[in-house]
C-alpha cells in the first residue's frame, strides 16, 4: 500500500521549520521505505496529488533530493499552520516539481518543439502556472531513490532490469496512470532514455498505447552534457508527432 502524508505527519512535524534541510536530517530511519543492498528508497510528499484534469503527464524516474527537500520543507511549514492534508498535497506538488534549473531547460526544451504553439499559450511556463490544469508531473517510483545516498539516475542499475525497482513502477506509477479518466488518450513525455525505455514496455504490456508517447526527449538535468544535441537530432521528428497528436 502507497504510503502517504498522514502516515508521516507526525515524524514530519518533529523537523525544525526551516526552507531547507540535509541529508543527515531526511535521509533517516523514520522515512526508510524499502531497501536492497545498497540501494535505499525513502519517503517524500512529492507524488500523492492527483490532476484528473491533466492532458500531459512529464514523467521522471524518481523525486531528487531537492525535490524530496522541497516537499518536505512545505510538509513542515502546512502542518504547522494546521492545513488540511489534501491541500497540502497539492502544495508539495506545486513546490517541488521539476523545480529550478530542470524545470527552466524542461520549459525551453517543450518550447522548442513547439509545444506551446501547438496548445497556443505563450510559453510552456505557462503549463507550471495558470495552465497547470493540463499538466501532471509524475514520477515512475513516487518515493526517493539513494545509491550510496546519491541520487539514482536510472542507470546503475538499470531500471528496467531491475524487478526491486519496476514493482514500485507497476504498484504506483501504473495505478496513477489507470486513475486517469481515458488514459490512453494522455501525451506521455518521458525525461530521459531510461523513462522511455519503462513506457515502452508499458507499451508492450498494454497498459498505454504507442501513439501516446513522445520519444526523443531528452533528459533535462544539466548533468546531461548531451541534452542540446540530442534535442536538436529529435526535434524535426518530435515536432511532427506533437501535430499529429494534436491535429
Amino acid at each position: 500500500m502507497k504510503k502517504i502524508l498522514s502516515d508521516y505527519k507526525e515524524i514530519i512535524k518533529k523537523l525544525p521549520l526551516k526552507d531547507k534541510y540535509t541529508r543527515e536530517e531526511l535521509l533517516t530511519s523514520d522515512f526508510l521505505i524499502d531497501k536492497q543492498d545498497k540501494m535505499e528508497i525513502y519517503y517524500a510528499p512529492h507524488n500523492e496529488y492527483i490532476n484528473q484534469r491533466a492532458r500531459i503527464f512529464i514523467i521522471g524516474i524518481t523525486p531528487g533530493f531537492q525535490q524530496m527537500n522541497m516537499a518536505m520543507a512545505t510538509a513542515r511549514k502546512e502542518l504547522e499552520l494546521n492545513e488540511n492534508i489534501k491541500v497540502i498535497q497539492y502544495k508539495c506538488k506545486v513546490a517541488g516539481r521539476f523545480s529550478g534549473s530542470l524545470r527552466e531547460n524542461i520549459i525551453s526544451m517543450l518550447n522548442e518543439i513547439e509545444l506551446n504553439k501547438i496548445l497556443d499559450i505563450n510559453s510552456c511556463e505557462e503549463l507550471f502556472s495558470n495552465k497547470d490544469y493540463l499538466l501532471h508531473t509524475v514520477s515512475l517510483i513516487p518515493y526517493s531513490v539513494f545509491i550510496n545516498k546519491q541520487n539514482y539516475t536510472g542507470h546503475t542499475p538499470k531500471l528496467l532490469k531491475n524487478e526491486f525497482l519496476m514493482q514500485y513502477v507497476y504498484d504506483n506509477f501504473v495505478n496513477e496512470l489507470q486513475s486517469i479518466k481515458d488514459h490512453k488518450k494522455l501525451l506521455l513525455i518521458p525525461l530521459g532514455k531510461a523513462v522511455e525505455e519503462v513506457l515502452c514496455k508499458l507499451q508492450s504490456d498494454g497498459v498505454i498505447d504507442s501513439k501516446q508517447i513522445l520519444r526523443g526527449f531528452p533528459h533535462p538535468s544539466g548533468a546531461n552534457v548531451n541534452r542540446i544535441s540530442q534535442l536538436q537530432q529529435n526535434k524535426d521528428s518530435m515536432i511532427k508527432f506533437l501535430r499529429m497528436y494534436f491535429g
